[in-house]
């Protein structure tokens, strides 16, 4: 009887309609939000509010820090010196230097050319001068030998005597002073006119000898080596021309080359080095961490500071899946839901990353979405939802 009355009782549960059924429980993430989004259906995706431009900046040298010219939230501009390590003075007298060896270089090749122009002048002048000489020493060694006019003999003979006569009185006239200090002036002036007028009476006596052609065999012989030496010269003069025409040495064009190429390599090599000791701004930004003090010891590749473009940001998507990425593409329109200021914000696909990554063991893609207008108030971190449009 009471198994009896249980049945018809559970019957008479499921016949009436006016029975109320238990609730049902939804799951919303968003549901303590005053105001929902507007996204629905599409492609969707959470992500976060990223900088343009984000950095880990560090030196490629290692050393002691001297001077730290920003701090955290400063804004800089590219190129701003940021952090200097010390030595800065040792390597600018060291840059000085390889530019001075490569002045020095480039002149000394520049003079190769410039010092053919010279040398080709002076050695025309130097053939020209020979060509004088060889003329010069064959007319003369020629004269010896010839006997001119007896008129050109009688004047030279009349010379002579006139030179021989004034030689005589300067000698008589030296002769009372002969014993006198060197530095007597009248003693110097009558050995001045003494000597010219020995000096004129021997070139007229040889004049004459010419004229006469009564040069003795030591005359002939001291003219005849003069002209095989003036001739001599003059080949060899003919013969520097013709090398000098060839242009410079070619081992010396190659040595001045050489030298010109290391001094250029330690000149970049000293630049390198210094400007590796200063810090420099790659973009304009804020400083968003610092990681060095003064006097601090820095390692090569260790980030001492970030730097982040926080004056355009953008949105990067997290977990967008490898099912749904064949649907995004470049300049396509979303809707991003920014959660911290519950506002819709438009843009457009700007990029796609060309390799995934792996989130709790799902492949996803990361896609970045520029902003038609970033709403007042927006943060680097805020997290968003992402509406791809069709």
């Amino acid at each position: 009887m009471l198994l009896a009355a249980l049945a018809l009782a559970g019957c008479s549960a499921i016949s009436n309609p006016t029975s109320q059924p238990l609730p049902t429980i939804v799951l919303d993430n968003n549901a303590a939000s005053t105001q929902a989004s507007s996204l629905t259906g599409g492609v969707t995706a959470s992500g976060e509010v990223a900088p343009a431009q984000q950095s880990l900046i560090s030196f490629a040298t290692s050393g002691n820090v001297e001077t730290v010219n920003i701090a955290v939230g400063d804004q800089v501009t590219a190129g701003q010196v940021l952090i200097e390590l010390n030595g800065s003075e040792k390597m600018a007298a060291e840059v000085e230097s390889a530019k001075q060896e490569l002045l020095s270089a480039q002149q000394a090749l520049d003079n190769l050319n410039k010092d053919m122009d010279v040398k080709r002048a002076e050695a025309q002048k130097t053939i020209a001068d020979n060509r004088d000489a060889v003329r010069d020493a064959q007319r003369y060694f020629d004269n010896i030998q010839t006997q001119a006019g007896q008129a050109d003999i009688d004047q030279a003979y009349a010379n002579m005597i006139i030179a021989k006569d004034k030689l005589e009185k300067a000698q008589k006239d030296f002769k009372p002073y002969e014993n006198k200090a060197e530095d007597n002036i009248v003693r110097a002036g009558l050995l001045s006119r003494l000597a010219q007028a020995q000096k004129d009476y021997d070139n007229l006596v040889t004049r004459y000898n010419n004229l006469r052609g009564t040069a003795g065999e030591i005359d002939l012989a001291q003219a005849q080596a003069d002209l095989a030496m003036a001739q001599a010269n003059l080949a060899k003069s003919e013969r520097d021309y013709e090398i000098l025409q060839k242009g410079p040495d070619p081992d010396e064009v190659a040595l001045a080359q050489a030298r010109l190429v290391t001094a250029k390599a330690q000149l970049e090599a000293a630049q390198s080095a210094q400007d590796d000791l200063v810090l420099l701004a790659p973009f304009d930004g804020t400083v968003t961490s610092l990681n060095t003090h003064p006097k601090e010891w820095v390692s090569p590749g260790q980030t001492v500071l970030q730097l982040s473009d926080l004056q355009h940001l953008r949105v990067e998507t997290t977990d967008l899946s490898e099912r749904d990425i064949p649907q995004i593409r470049i300049g396509q329109a979303v809707t991003v839901y920014v959660k911290a200021l519950k506002q819709d914000v438009s843009g457009r696909v700007s990029e796609i990353a060309p390799l995934a990554d792996v989130l709790g063991g799902d492949v996803v893609y990361k896609v970045t979405i520029d902003l038609d207008q970033p709403p007042a108030g927006l943060r680097a971190g805020m997290s968003v939802e992402a509406q791809f449009g069709q």
